[in-house]
C-alpha cells in the first residue's frame, strides 16, 4: 500500500490562519514606518535654518537678531511644497516651524526647534527643544 504524501487541509488552513494573524500585526506597523521615514524629510529641511541660526547667533550675539527671515544669513521662508515638506520658515528669536504635506499618510503635522542659549564656561552655546504636533503623532 502507497502511503500519501502532501498536506492535509486542516494544516493548510493553519498556516493561512497563521499568515493573516501576522499580516494583520505587520500591515498597521509597516504604514507607520513609511510615514516616519516620510516625515524624516521634513525633519532634514530644518537643518540649513538650524544652522544659519546658530551662526547668526554666534555672529550677532543674540537671538533676537537671528529671527527674520532674509537678513543676517537666514534663509527667507519657504512656502512652495517640495517632496513631503509643505512648508518651513523661521519665527521669533530663531525658532524654526516645518509642516509636511496632507497627502501620502501625513496630515500637515508641524515640526518646531526652538533655540535657547546655554551657558556653558565662557563660550555661549544653543541647545533645541522639539515641540509640534509630529510628537503626538509619533513622527519624530
Amino acid at each position: 500500500m502507497k502511503g500519501q504524501k502532501g498536506f492535509t487541509l486542516i494544516e493548510l488552513m493553519i498556516v493561512v490562519a497563521i499568515i493573516g494573524i501576522l499580516a494583520a500585526i505587520a500591515l498597521p506597523a509597516y504604514q507607520t514606518y513609511t510615514a516616519k521615514a516620510r516625515f524624516s524629510e521634513v525633519v532634514q529641511a530644518t537643518q540649513p535654518f538650524k544652522m544659519a541660526v546658530e551662526l547668526c547667533f554666534a555672529e550677532q550675539g543674540a537671538l533676537a537678531n537671528c529671527a527674520t527671515p532674509g537678513t543676517n544669513g537666514i534663509p527667507p521662508n519657504t512656502t512652495a511644497a517640495a517632496g513631503f515638506v509643505a512648508s518651513v520658515a523661521t519665527g521669533a528669536n530663531g525658532a524654526i516651524t516645518a509642516t509636511a504635506v496632507s497627502t501620502s499618510g501625513l496630515a500637515g503635522q508641524d515640526y518646531i526647534l526652538t533655540p535657547t542659549v546655554a551657558t556653558a564656561g565662557s563660550a555661549n552655546s544653543l541647545s533645541w527643544a522639539k515641540t509640534g504636533t509630529c510628537i503626538a503623532a509619533a513622527l519624530c
